[in-house]
């Protein structure tokens, strides 16, 4: 039997690798994806092949990530629940793609994710793989009754690396799981598990990794433009980008200027309540460019109808349904709202703040000759047209009034 396993050189990964190994007496291929770990792939290949892996594939998906999963889901302006970026879930289908891709390649039997059975993550791998490979064999051994009673704890599992001679590095000085890619980094479970917990506190900013805490931002503001193009944005300050050089020019500047911080509780699809913290420094900025300048070139019932779908496509994302059909259709539907939204943005950044220093564009659907409160010299607006405009709008309310059907304001 031969399993590709998504694998992070992490304990849990670690653990699992060697664990299918004995288990279905399988080889073991080991598959990570690059997509903006940065230090963490260091040495990843030769721990894989220590704990039992026959190949180890890193693969450098950072420009794939950002042109076909960032930034369509973008010029979407999704954003789950109001506060989440959705880093960790638009980054699992890719993985997972990628995963099928190798298994078709090396004529594996099945794929294998270590995700918990109480998380997002095992929907959105198995959703994709469904999606891709519908008879491809998924091995999840955090279902797997056998695998839990053998590991109840990370004791266990440490201890079974240790036996077993697996290089792991555990440290007690960051109590909290992690996951980082290109467009954040996310902290849950150990010590945010309590909502009370302060991760803001001067004596928990150890703890991030893309970003100043807002205090020790500089005190002056830095001015960025963001040019864009069908929504896509494709230069910063004037130089042209591919959208992996949005993504890290972005990075560096909002880590700078502490922007891009989330602490929520959110809702897993799972049905439970989780507590995450996220730095999402280049890609909040991303997001507050892209509205501004659908704001001067998007109709007014084009944005509104795209708005009403903001929650079901991040929610689409977040569930892990990214190659459904539903999700197609509606990208669809996005990439003929973004035809027109180009131009520029000029945004300052200041200690946490991004902030609207203004906006041009080619396209742009505001007319400061309607808009002036000075003589329309286009003669496009007549304002006594309001008069029975209003009246007409009033008409119900004026109707309801005098049959007493409405609220008696008086005393």
């Amino acid at each position: 039997m031969k399993i590709v396993i998504a694998y992070s050189g992490g304990l849990d990964t670690s653990v699992i690798l060697l664990w299918l190994k004995q288990q279905y007496k399988a080889e073991i291929i080991a598959f990570c994806a690059n997509i903006g770990q940065e230090d963490e792939l260091v040495g990843l290949e030769e721990k894989a092949l220590r704990t039992g892996a026959s190949k180890c594939y890193i693969d450098d998906l950072r420009e794939e990530f950002a042109r076909d999963f960032i930034f369509p889901m973008m010029r979407a302006g999704a954003i789950y629940e109001g506060q989440y970026y959705l880093g960790t879930s638009i980054a699992r289908p890719l993985i997972a793609k990628r995963m099928v891709e190798i298994a078709k390649a090396e004529e594996a039997d099945a794929i294998a994710h270590g995700a918990t059975g109480k998380g997002n993550d095992q929907v959105r791998f198995e959703l994709t793989a469904a999606a891709l490979a519908p008879n491809l064999k998924v091995i999840a051994p955090w279902r797997d009754e056998n695998f839990r009673r053998q590991f109840p704890g990370r004791a266990e599992m440490i201890a079974f690396a240790e036996k077993n001679n697996i290089p792991i590095t555990v440290s007690a000085q960051r109590p909290y799981s992690t996951d980082r890619n290109l467009l954040h980094i996310s902290y849950e479970s150990g010590i945010l598990e309590d909502p009370w917990f302060d991760a803001s506190s001067p004596e928990n900013k150890d703890m991030y990794r893309l970003s100043v805490s807002p205090e020790d931002a500089p005190n002056d503001s830095e001015l960025v433009e963001l040019e864009f193009e069908r929504g896509n944005c494709v230069a910063i300050n004037g130089k042209q980008l591919t959208p992996l050089g949005v993504m890290l020019e972005l990075n560096a500047l909002g880590g700078k200027h502490g922007i891009g911080r989330v602490d929520m509780v959110e809702n897993r699809f799972v049905g439970m309540k989780s507590r995450g913290v996220y730095e999402t420094p280049g890609g909040a900025i991303l997001h507050f460019a892209h509205r501004k300048i659908e704001s001067l070139t998007m109709d007014r019932e084009v944005m509104r109808l795209r708005d009403s779908l903001i929650p079901k496509y991040s929610e689409l994302v977040y569930y892990g349904f990214w190659f459904s059909p539903e999700r197609l259709a509606l990208q669809a539907f996005v990439e003929e709202t973004q035809r027109n939204v180009n131009g520029t943005v000029r945004l300052r950044l200041y200690k946490g703040n991004i902030l609207s220093a203004g906006i041009k564009s080619p396209t742009a659907l505001y007319r400061t000759e309607i808009a002036t409160m000075e003589a329309d010299p286009t003669d496009s607006y007549d304002q006594s047209d309001a008069t029975g405009f209003i009246r007409l709008q009033s008409l119900r309310i004026r109707v309801a009034a005098e049959k007493g059907l409405l609220f008696n304001l008086q005393t």
